[in-house]
């Protein structure tokens, strides 16, 4: 029963962090759009206001007037629209399943004894610093290279190789479906603290200093704008590590550290091409389709690199060897019945009887023939022979009697 409102507890959180994480990204890409689609004022009125630029549209048979100020309007009006709560909702219920689904569980989830033997508490004690630690390097770098005529550069390649030392670290310290997923919040973790320690504390000085008439400092909009855009070339590559767990043929790849990276850096080349088409379009920048055709490319080269060797077809006539289900039984005693047994259910299956066994039939030979899952982290440690007796047991029909 337990692990049935557990499970309930998952399912909404889940769905609660993909709604934020919904709002919080589609702000962020309306800003960035917004930014590079400005054009300069026509009009003397909006000139003399201080507008720098402003884009027209038409949406939901209305048209809207979106106008933007050099530094600040003389006058700021009674309320402000902030957007950071996105930002804080997506981080909370984010930690809130990383805690539920891996710490929580960390034996389970997050350890892989053959990569690193250790207890839980240092596991999760790692983990957890692989969020402070990351932070406080990219902020240091953001610090000390990001100002300049090429800072900008500096701090990219910076973080970029910082990135790849954290993801290669991470999959040869965790399970892999627990790395991929410890590197994407890792960054995300990142995102929220630019908003957080930069971005709304460099605007509310701002604020405050326009309201009691004193002069506004134009680093905090630098900085902000910085790190708002670091946020977005962060998105995609989070994106695909917080969807990576439902393709185990990523994690599981013996080099999973460079399938992440190189799936990451495709992402960050296609997002850079949506970030610079909108100033094409105003005739400021060379047509960005290259950065499009690289992201493409990378993926498609992944692909490739990634594809599995084939499988010898069975001899025409051969016999097909039958396997006996006591056999395929005492397997699942062995490597199965920890959490699929009388003392627990995970998932609300058992599968220590023949019928429950018949039942989620299927589903065995899909997680443990198949994608290779199951055994979560081959905690039982089943062996390759094992798997291919159950996969000939199920393919004879499987079954039970």
């Amino acid at each position: 029963m337990e692990s049935y409102y557990l499970d309930w507890a998952n399912l909404l959180l889940r769905w609660v962090h993909v709604i934020t994480a919904v709002a919080w990204i589609g702000a962020s890409f309306y800003f960035v759009m917004l930014d590079n689609s400005l054009e300069k004022p026509q009009d003397n009125e909006s000139l003399a206001k201080g507008v720098s630029g402003e884009q027209w549209a038409v949406h939901g048979g209305g048209f809207y007037n979106m106008q933007k100020y050099g530094l600040a309007p003389k006058v700021l009006p009674d309320h402000l629209h902030w957007s950071y709560w996105e930002s804080y909702s997506t981080w909370l219920t984010g930690f809130a399943l990383f805690t539920m689904s891996y710490l929580w569980n960390a034996s389970t989830y997050l350890i892989d004894k053959s990569k690193m033997d250790w207890q839980p508490g240092a596991a999760i004690a790692v983990a957890l610093a692989f969020f402070v630690v990351f932070w406080m390097v990219y902020d240091g770098i953001c610090q000390l290279f990001g100002k300049g005529k090429h800072g900008d550069t500096a701090v990219g390649l910076l973080i970029a190789v910082f990135i790849a030392f954290a993801t290669w670290l991470a999959c040869h310290w965790f399970a892999g479906r627990a790395a991929f997923l410890l590197v994407g919040a890792m960054m995300a973790t990142t995102m929220s603290g630019n908003v957080f320690f930069w971005i709304i504390p460099g605007q509310r000085k701002n604020v405050a200093a326009l309201r009691e008439g004193r002069p506004i400092d134009p680093a905090h909009g630098v900085r902000g704008k910085q790190r708002s855009v670091h946020n977005t070339y962060f998105t995609l590559p989070v994106l695909f590590a917080m969807l990576s767990n439902h393709y185990s043929f990523t994690y599981t790849h013996k080099y999973n550290w460079i399938v992440l990276l190189l799936i990451m850096l495709g992402g960050a080349a296609i997002r850079q091409f949506f970030v610079v088409r909108h100033r094409f379009k105003l005739g400021n920048a060379r047509n960005p389709i290259g950065y499009a055709m690289v992201g493409v490319v990378v993926l498609g080269l992944t692909i490739v690199w990634m594809k599995p060797e084939p499988v010898a077809a069975p001899v025409a006539g051969a016999a097909t060897q039958v396997v006996a289900f006591g056999e395929v039984q005492k397997v699942l005693e062995q490597r199965c019945y920890a959490c699929h047994g009388a003392a627990m259910q995970m998932k609300n299956v058992r599968l220590d009887s023949p019928e429950l066994v018949a039942q989620h039939a299927q589903n065995v030979y899909q997680q443990v023939v198949v994608t290779k899952i199951m055994p979560m982290n081959n905690a039982t440690g089943i062996t390759d022979a094992e798997r291919a007796l159950i996969g000939r047991w199920f393919e004879a029909g499987a079954k039970t009697q």
